[in-house]
């Protein structure tokens, strides 16, 4: 059997304060959105240790999240900055070099094979 499509969040939370609430059991829930009671007992548990961990000052994923973004920030800034720096001497080189002739280095000349 393939696997039920996914809800909605506003679908999903509607459903869980309607359990919260004991509007609707957690199966009565279940076959309403077409999902197993194990779905509707996973948001609920989700739900009330989203609600715990904000009441509790601790942002969960979303402040995670939030310092992780402002981290990847700062390091593209700093990526950036590298990159223009490389930009500038590789520009700096190729412009010295015009004009030049590239000399060869080395041993020039072929190796003659002996039979």
């Amino acid at each position: 059997m393939g696997r039920p499509p996914i809800l909605p969040t506003d679908k999903k939370f509607a459903l869980v304060l309607r359990v919260v609430t004991g509007e609707l059991t957690a199966a009565e829930a279940a076959r309403e959105a077409g999902v197993s009671e194990q779905s509707v007992s996973n948001w609920r548990r989700q739900f009330i240790e989203g609600g715990r961990n904000g009441l509790a000052g601790e942002g969960g994923r979303n402040s995670e999240n939030a310092s992780r973004i402002a981290e990847l920030i700062k390091e593209n800034a700093t990526l950036k900055a590298t990159i223009g720096e490389l930009y500038i001497e590789l520009r700096k080189h190729t412009r010295s070099a015009v004009g030049r002739i590239p000399q060869p280095r080395g041993n020039t000349r072929p190796v003659r094979r002996v039979n």
